[in-house]
């Protein structure tokens, strides 16, 4: 997964005109550049390999990235073996794993055909392995000064060239798989003073070549490369053992591209006018939906709030006919009638205001995350950066998610403090942890290189009970020291019969017809990061993406507010859980929109990707049921409160 932020203000201008703007030369902590003279050594690190779209279908086949140095592969190894490089939090969630690695360059200096070491030789088993990781198109990824090796592609629609990171493993021709096993390395270099050069782009084309004889070490050549590529392309075969030579050549090219503005040709996005069409879409959904919220608001409520009123200003016996005036009421809008029963206790409050707050401890890590990462503060270069601050935003606001618990439960007359403070800290994180650890098994079980370590698990649990559970029982006995939130009007000791609902406002229905507006708002922009997630692509529209989760609240707050109306007319006052499901609901219109993905753009090999896929698809969709019923119970909160203080009730 590879999910960036802009690499300077161009994102704060993305936000505000909506449109690409240059680049400024201001450096945020972490990113300042680095500067050789000529001839010293650059340093190149290794990555895991990852799969891509196959050659053949153009589908993913398979979520399981490999260790650059995973024996089956035979890559040369630097003298006295590889050494991991230190990496973040976030980078080895994310399956970063970055190593040494036996390339030699040198600022300026330009390679031919240089060998990393002695003829390796493959065995018919490991030819089966490799052989259907060319199949599955599985990508290489290196890494110069920060930036990721890439191979130059064009964008079919406008002919635009861009740097699309990583290259490919091998090739398929004529069903047949074709390892690359020589590697042209083209590095842009920026002049940045006097013999200070910076790196501002690399590519990587990579050749196969079959057979040591094509191969000239001692002249340092490869003569089939420079008269035109004219080599037999190197296959292994899957009956005997087959000795392979890697090689590679390096050309330094200068380039005017500045330091600031190189990741700019890494970042492109295929046909950006759906971006501009999902946000207009978005945001005439939601004109719409705040213009129906509104009219009701101003006008109907108005117009009964006025009614009630006056209502109340005289005795009944005043009227020639009570019962008319009474019923002409209570046709017209019953939501008054439930005055006595709408802040009655709901059912499970304790499993409820848990889940509202870490609802609103993921809502404060989503948004701040989003508005860091707009604002260019998480470099590309630091690598797992935008995972990191996920988790540090999320332990810190720990205390939000017990305080707002806390609170909530006092509101609903809870007694059950002891495991309110305990399930708070523990319930969605527990679940995600054993979620996360048990689909842990089945990338450990393939070898992959996406497990997570032990001993980073245990850094997760050790950053879990010290820091965040600490903080929520911290924001928990906060919350429960508030005096309690007085409801505007009394309760009735005995609960008002609900009459049974019919057509919409039965509960799956309204939560069916309601799901589908706040997934409207995001789908679009839903469909890319899916692509950067499972295709290790780069995704840095957070400008659009800022713009649809602010679209995505607004719309979770109106729609959700337009059938808790709907249902208090219908004297229906059980609307808490209904307000956190309405809005919930949009969540499995995105577990559909995962599985319609799987068919539309991936074809899995084996069980347990698919396993992994469905997995994280479920656990993302719980997260995102939980994020947006909270915005939908909140939205309602507030306009109870608010509709049933505006009455007069005797």
């Amino acid at each position: 997964m590879r999910i960036y932020d802009l690499p300077s203000w161009g994102a704060l201008s993305t936000l505000l005109l909506l449109a690409p703007s240059p680049s400024s030369a201001f450096y945020f902590p972490g990113m300042a550049p680095t500067s050789y003279k000529e001839g010293d050594k650059v340093p190149m690190y290794v990555n895991h390999l990852t799969p891509a779209d196959s050659s053949v279908d153009r589908k993913l086949r398979s979520v399981f990235s490999f260790d650059y140095y995973h024996p089956p592969f035979h890559f040369c190894q630097p003298e006295g073996g590889p050494k991991y490089i230190r990496e973040s939090l976030g980078s080895i969630l994310f399956g970063d794993r970055i190593q040494t690695s036996p390339f030699v360059l040198h600022m300026g200096k330009n390679e031919s055909c240089k060998a990393m070491c002695k003829e390796q030789t493959f065995s018919p088993r490991d030819a089966v392995f490799v052989n259907s990781r060319i199949y599955q198109g599985y990508d290489l990824n290196w890494l110069i000064d920060g930036l990721p090796a890439a191979q130059l592609l064009k964008d079919p629609d406008s002919d635009k060239e861009f740097y699309s990171p990583g290259f490919a493993l091998g090739s398929v021709a004529d069903n047949q798989p074709i390892l690359n096993n020589h590697y042209d390395i083209v590095i842009d270099y920026h002049e940045a003073g006097k013999n200070n050069f910076r790196v501002v782009g690399v590519l990587v084309d990579p050749y196969s070549i079959k057979g040591s004889k094509f191969v000239d070490i001692d002249k340092g050549e490869c003569p089939g490369l420079e008269s035109g590529g004219g080599t037999t392309p190197l296959t292994l075969s899957e009956e005997k053992d087959t000795g392979v030579t890697y090689t590679y050549s390096v050309y330094w090219r200068l380039s005017p591209t500045p330091f600031a503005t190189r990741w700019d040709k890494y970042l492109h996005v295929y046909d950006p006018k759906i971006h501009w069409f999902s946000l207009i879409n978005s945001a005439v959904i939601v004109t719409f939906l705040i213009g129906m919220v509104s009219t009701i608001l101003i006008r109907t409520l108005r117009k009964d709030i006025a009614r009630y009123n006056r209502l109340d200003q005289f005795a009944l016996d005043d009227f020639g006919s009570t019962s008319a005036v009474e019923d002409g009421v209570q046709e017209d809008s019953g939501w008054k009638l439930v005055h006595g029963d709408v802040f009655r206790s709901p059912t499970n409050p304790l499993f409820l205001s848990i889940m509202l707050g870490n609802g609103a401890q993921l809502f404060m890590m989503a948004g701040l995350t989003i508005a860091f990462a707009l604002l260019g503060f998480l470099s590309p270069s630091n690598r797992g950066s935008l995972a990191t601050v996920m988790i540090i935003f999320y332990t810190v606001f720990g205390f939000i998610g017990g305080y707002v618990s806390s609170r909530l439960y006092k509101f609903f007359g809870g007694e059950k403090w002891k495991q309110n403070f305990a399930y708070t800290p523990f319930a969605l994180p527990g679940l995600v942890f054993a979620v996360f650890f048990l689909l842990n098994l089945f990338v450990w079980a393939r070898a992959s290189s996406g497990a997570v370590p032990f001993s980073t698990m245990l850094v997760i649990v050790l950053i879990w009970f010290l820091i965040s559970v600490p903080l929520s029982l911290a924001g928990s006995w906060l919350g429960f020291k508030q005096p309690a939130i007085e409801p505007p009007v009394r309760t009735n000791q005995i609960p008002r019969q609900i009459p049974p609902s019919g057509g919409y406002l039965r509960a799956f229905p309204s939560m069916a017809l309601a799901g589908v507006l706040p997934f409207g708002a995001i789908f679009v922009e839903l469909y890319f990061i899916m692509n950067s997630i499972w295709f290790s692509k780069v995704y840095y529209m957070f400008g659009f993406l800022f713009i649809c989760y602010g679209l995505m609240i607004m719309t979770c707050a109106a729609v959700t507010v337009l059938m808790i109306y709907f249902l208090l007319c219908a004297e229906n006052y059980h609307w808490q859980w209904r307000s956190f499901c309405t809005a919930g609901a949009s969540a499995a219109y995105v577990f559909l929109a995962a599985i319609l993905y799987w068919v539309k753009d991936l074809s899995f090999g084996s069980w347990t990707s698919g396993v992994l896929y469905l997995g994280y698809s479920a656990l993302l969709s719980v997260l995102f049921f939980v994020l947006t019923g909270t915005i939908g119970f909140f939205a309602s909160w507030l306009f109870v409160l608010k509709i049933y203080k505006s009455i007069k009730v005797d």
